[in-house]
């Protein structure tokens, strides 16, 4: 048994040291019940990311009445083309043209967040970085080879790889760092990724919030009802011997 518990240690020091010099996921911080990191992540979805990506189970006015956003203000910054508030958040990008321009159809992200995680989707939208090799010119840690470029790179500005560099192993990008600057201060690019991510998890489940609340009563109300439940197994019980 010590034996087999010794191989089973030792066939695991490679697995776990490669995922030690791996890429590290960095918080997201995410915040449902910030409206506001809610309502500013909507806006840079529109205007950066919905031209590729849908939103295809998630509608104007489901989103509008969740986030606090007036009709008004729904009509003047969200839709997009000739979109009506009921309309799903469909992109604008046809599926052939996406596959022509990237190699392949750009994925609905309404699930992105629950698929991966809020932490996955935020680092990866911070971890590009200049690489002359690939189509589009930039690569990322987190998705090596990726076909999408980086949308967001006038507001970070452009990054270089940091390489690992282990004997006998191929050097893999593990973080990036600065290269040049962008037209956003750092922190001011961090907090509107984590509002974006912030949005993305809202998306992937708009009823999180209120099946929390629910929940708590819930449990409120079996809690009662084990009581009165105890007290009746107690009277019809009380002659038996």
């Amino acid at each position: 048994m010590n034996k087999l518990l010794a191989a089973f240690t030792l066939a695991l020091v490679p697995v776990l040291g490669f995922a030690n010099t791996g890429p590290q996921l960095q918080s997201a911080n995410i915040d449902l019940k910030d409206q506001a990191s809610l309502q500013n992540g909507a806006k840079y979805y529109t205007s950066y990311c919905m031209g590729c990506h849908s939103l295809q189970y998630m509608r104007y006015n489901r989103m509008a009445k969740d986030l606090g956003i007036d009709d008004a203000s729904l009509r003047k910054y969200f839709l997009v083309g000739d979109a009506k508030p009921g309309d799903l958040m469909t992109r604008a990008m046809r599926v052939d043209d996406a596959e022509k321009w990237f190699g392949v159809p750009s994925p609905d992200l309404t699930l992105v967040t629950r698929w991966r995680s809020p932490d996955w989707v935020y680092t990866y939208l911070k971890s590009y970085f200049v690489d002359p090799t690939r189509p589009w010119g930039v690569n990322n840690v987190m998705f090596p080879n990726v076909a999408m470029p980086n949308v967001l790179g006038d507001l970070q500005g452009q990054q270089k790889a940091v390489m690992s560099h282990q004997a006998g192993a191929t050097p893999v990008a593990q973080g990036v760092a600065p290269l040049t600057a962008g037209t956003m201060k750092p922190e001011q690019f961090d907090a509107m990724v984590r509002d974006l991510t912030n949005f993305l998890t809202y998306a992937g489940e708009p009823m999180q919030l209120e099946r929390q609340r629910l929940g708590v009563w819930v449990l409120i109300f079996l809690g009662v009802l084990f009581i009165f439940a105890y007290l009746l197994k107690k009277e019809f019980w009380k002659d038996v011997h």
